[in-house]
Parts: structure tokens; C-alpha cells; sequence
């Protein structure tokens, strides 16, 4: 299936995404800090946040819940939770619209162990009428944008993914998020772009594909081979958080992104961003986890990631990429 890249603005109900180039909800890493610094690097059009238990969400508090800290920046914004029932879902919308969330996702293919114990994520999208009504619940508490993502299933079946997708279709998500492996497949293997096309084919509200996306050319690859109306970003864009812009340039023609002039000043605005958003116990974590994804762009960055995970304190783990930075070639620093 070929795809070109629409320079339309994609619409989903109140919300205008200028560029379908999508970040990923990640436990740990799509938290405020990252979500500001995309959005000040450029290229990113929607934001996910990390899901979010529905069951905790109305007793999270709004100023000190690390999963709702959020800046104005941070838009549009869609707040994705997991669940198991429909039980919590009024409650969970009534807080997200609270929050001002921009929109709501569920979770239907996370294969987290935490999950499968709750019946949750990918787990849950075995049981089509309990995510029936899970959708359907959520389409009537509110009339913000809903959506799902989803793996392609248990085994490659494409009769089942496609009816599937029906079914959330039917029950009134505005669109549809589809990570192109299989339910358990490790992130080693290489996404089913082609799949994600079986689902485009036969649903008429927007597919945004999902996986394996590191690079300009697995953007535009994974257009042309799934036909999908947008991309969603999720490791590759930790790794290198310049790929948002240098594909909202190069594959969707948005010619007015600058960004950060070096690698460096790109990771030390992050430490800031940490520093202002969170307090001082949740920073070292999230940082070391960044830094993790983030040293892979560096010939030399197990260097800084060895480093930055083996500190005991802000302060040293900042002395370390310091150092580091200090002796990394000119040319490694160039986006």
C-alpha cells in the first residue's frame, strides 16, 4: 500500500494535530519533562501520556501525582488508562476532564506482567465484550476524543484483527493506534507495517501506525507499506528526540522546526525540565531511564549511560554527563 504524506492538519473531534507524528505512551519516559522538551525541539503534533490505572486516577492529586504534572505546553494531550471493567470509568473521565485532558485512550495492548495479573492491556482485548462495554462506557461519559491502541493480536489472524477493530470502530472511538507485532513479541523483532494496512483498509476513522520507527526512512517505509493517516514514535524518539522534527520536515514538509543546536544542550534542557517538574526523589530515576535510550545516539554513549546509572545523586550524575560531553567529538554533537 503506498501512502503519501498528507501536510493537511489531521481533526479528531475537538482536537487539531498540524502534524500526525505521534509520541508514544511509555512507562517511565512519556512523563512532563519529555513531553515539553519534544514540544521544544519540534515536529511532535500529539502527545501521549504514561498510562494510568482508571481505579487511581480520581484520587491522584493534581499537584504532586507525577503522572499529572503537565505544563501548557504540553498540547493536545491525550491522558491514556488501563483498565479492566467499567466500573471506573466515570469517575476516571470526570478527573481527566478536571485536568483538561485533550482526550482519552485505553489501553488494549500493553503485554506488561502487571497487566496480565489485572486483566488488563493486552489482556483485556482477548475479551471482546468486556472492551465492548469498556468503550462503550467511555463513548457516553464523554465528549472528548476516545481512542484505543492495540497489538495485532495473539497470532496473525487478519480476519479477527480487522473485526476487532470493527467492533472499537462501532462503539465510537475517534481513532486508532495499531503497534504492528503481535501480543508477547519481544521489540527485537521487526514491526508488521503491512498489517497495520489489513486495518487502514477497512476502518474510516484515522490509524496511526506504531513500531519499529527509528529513522526517516522506517517513517517513510512505514507509510507507504501501512497507508496509515499518521506515526507514533516511541523508543526511536528517546534515542534521538530530534526524529519528531527531522520527520515533520522530511516527510511531511513542515520547513519552520529549528530545535536545539546540539545534542548536548538538548540533554541538559531535560535535566532543567526535570528539576523544575518533579521533586528531588523522582529525578535520578528518570533520568537514568532517558539516559539509557538517549547514550545509544553516542559511538561512545554506554560510557554515559554506565555512568549516569551507577550515581547516587543528581548532582553526580550530572558531573558525569558533563565529563562526558566534554570529551565527545564536535561532530557526535550535531543533530
Amino acid at each position: 500500500m503506498k501512502k503519501k504524506a498528507s501536510s493537511q492538519p489531521l481533526q479528531i473531534r475537538s482536537i487539531t494535530v498540524d502534524t500526525p507524528v505521534v509520541l508514544a505512551p511509555m512507562v517511565g519516559l512519556s512523563h512532563s519533562a519529555i513531553r515539553s522538551l519534544l514540544v521544544e525541539q519540534g515536529g511532535v503534533g500529539l502527545l501521549f501520556t504514561e498510562m494510568m490505572a482508571a481505579k487511581r486516577l480520581p484520587h491522584d492529586s493534581v499537584t504532586h501525582s507525577p503522572m499529572l504534572v503537565r505544563s501548557p505546553i504540553e498540547k493536545p494531550l491525550i491522558y491514556q488508562i488501563f483498565l479492566s471493567s467499567p466500573e471506573p470509568v466515570q469517575l476516571a473521565v470526570d478527573k481527566l476532564e478536571h485536568v483538561g485532558a485533550d482526550g482519552v485512550d485505553v489501553n488494549l495492548g500493553c503485554p506488561a506482567p502487571q497487566l496480565r495479573r489485572r486483566g488488563a492491556g493486552g489482556f483485556l482485548a482477548e475479551d471482546r465484550e468486556a472492551v465492548r462495554g469498556i468503550v462503550r462506557a467511555l463513548r457516553k461519559a464523554t465528549e472528548l476524543p476516545v481512542s484505543a491502541k492495540i497489538r495485532l493480536g495473539r497470532e496473525l489472524d487478519k480476519d479477527k484483527l480487522v473485526q476487532f477493530c470493527k467492533l472499537l470502530e462501532d462503539e465510537g472511538i475517534d481513532f486508532l493506534t495499531v503497534h504492528g507485532r503481535l501480543h508477547g513479541e519481544k521489540f527485537c523483532r521487526p514491526a508488521r507495517w503491512d498489517w497495520i494496512g489489513h486495518v487502514k483498509k477497512e476502518l474510516s476513522i484515522p490509524v496511526i501506525a506504531n513500531g519499529g520507527i527509528f529513522t526517516v526512512s522506517d517513517a517513510k517505509r512505514c507509510l507507504e507499506q501501512s497507508g496509515a493517516d499518521g506515526l507514533m514514535i516511541g523508543r526511536g524518539g528517546m534515542e534521538r528526540p530530534w526524529l519528531f522534527a527531522d520527520v515533520a520536515r522530511e516527510v511531511y514538509g513542515r520547513q519552520d522546526i529549528s530545535g536545539f543546536a546540539t545534542r548536548k544542550e538538548l540533554f541538559f534542557r531535560f535535566i532543567q525540565l526535570l528539576e523544575e517538574r518533579f521533586a528531588v526523589e523522582r529525578r535520578l530515576g528518570r533520568m537514568k531511564q532517558f539516559t539509557q535510550y538517549y547514550a545509544r545516539a553516542f559511538t561512545f554513549g554506554h560510557h554515559l549511560a554506565g555512568a549516569v546509572q551507577n550515581s547516587n545523586s543528581m548532582d553526580e550524575a550530572i558531573d558525569s554527563a558533563e565529563q562526558f560531553f566534554a570529551r565527545t567529538e564536535p561532530s557526535e554533537l550535531q543533530n
